[in-house]
């Protein structure tokens, strides 16, 4: 009876631990350097975990982060769609849109106040206040003829451009992005399904791009196609980054460098394997410089060789946010209902 008593009490303890953090992966690679060359990191396992019960999570899918340095989350449980952190990764609020399909947040700094736009899978495009206030809504391309009829309309991402301009993207649907202005009154669409340099498989995400003084230009992912193409601010194509293998998300701006989440590497795709995904960062030159959890990138040639997944650390990389110290957290998607990742730069 003692023995099985002692059963029954091991296996809740175990039980519990699994529900906080059922990745045990992350514990084990604690002490374990990633990524190359300037930019290094260490996991810390324990950052932001939160009671399920109390605090629940589905897929972790975006993170930005405020003038006051708050980490603010999203994520597709409609009990709490909003999740607020320090950077100590203490829990300072949450609320919800009850939306099952949150996918994208960015932010904006309008100069009196911040604001959130929140994009749902299933068609809803919100901007709220940070406190989650609703105060403007794009009404779905179908309705207001920008759509024919029977086009699927499943938005994923939006950037705002120093002109105050809205650009959503459309990645789930007909891979098309949407430019509205700052009133939300419709300007143009550029993109669509294809295999041409103008045109996406899964535009996922989307950021403006400023770096180095240039003239502001869109990033847009097409993650099916492995790269970014960069577009302008009218949605006329300029290049394309190619990043063999790596099926990124969204792109995000962090000084004079590039981040993305991989939501799969090439081999672990095809093999469907549960672990897959890994970080990687480009250079102002848009050259990879550092995969953590990934291979080393290597260019011959000039031609940046196949990127997979190297170390079993991360489950479908769905975005980063990048604090004021270099600190990366990422968040990820289908990984077991667990809380975003902090990656310490050493």
């Amino acid at each position: 009876m003692n023995s099985r008593r002692k059963f029954i009490q091991n296996s809740s303890l175990l039980g519990l631990a699994m529900s906080i953090k059922p990745d045990f992966s992350l514990f084990a690679a604690q002490d374990q350097i990633l990524g190359h060359g300037d930019f290094k990191y260490k996991i810390d396992p324990t950052w932001g975990n939160l009671d399920p019960a109390k605090v629940p999570v589905v897929n972790c899918h975006e993170m930005v982060m405020d003038r006051k340095g708050r980490m603010i989350m999203l994520t597709d449980e409609a009990k709490n769609n909003v999740i607020i952190y320090d950077q100590a990764g203490k829990l300072l609020d949450t609320w919800t849109l009850n939306l099952d399909r949150a996918h994208g947040l960015s932010i904006v700094d309008e100069g009196d106040a911040e604001y959130l736009w929140v994009v749902d899978n299933g068609g809803r495009v919100l901007k709220t206040t940070l406190s989650g206030t609703i105060v403007a809504e794009i009404a779905s391309p179908l309705s207001e003829g920008i759509y024919e009829e029977k086009m699927r309309w499943v938005p994923t991402e939006t950037a705002v451009a120093p002109n105050g301009d809205l650009y959503i993207a459309d990645g789930y649907g007909s891979q098309y992005f949407l430019q509205y202005d700052k009133n939300g009154n419709f300007i143009r669409k550029f993109g669509g399904p294809g295999q041409g340099d103008s045109q996406f498989s899964t535009a996922h995400g989307i950021a403006v791009d400023q770096r180095g003084g240039k003239e502001p230009t869109l990033l847009c992912t097409s993650r099916g196609h492995n790269s970014f193409k960069r577009f302008t601010l009218d949605g006329n194509y300029l290049e394309t980054i190619f990043l063999p293998g790596a099926f990124v998300c969204r792109p995000v701006i962090h000084g004079e460098n590039l981040f993305a989440g991989v939501c799969w590497s090439r081999l672990r795709y095809l093999e469907q394997t549960d672990n897959s995904g890994f970080v990687t960062i480009l250079n102002k030159d848009n050259k990879v410089v550092s995969n953590p959890g990934g291979t080393a990138p290597e260019y011959r040639d000039g031609q940046l060789q196949l990127m997979v997944q190297s170390e079993p650390v991360f489950k479908h990389c769905h975005d980063v946010c990048i604090d004021q110290d270099e600190n990366i957290y990422v968040c990820q998607w289908n990984a077991g209902k667990t809380y975003p990742i902090k990656l310490t730069r050493v």
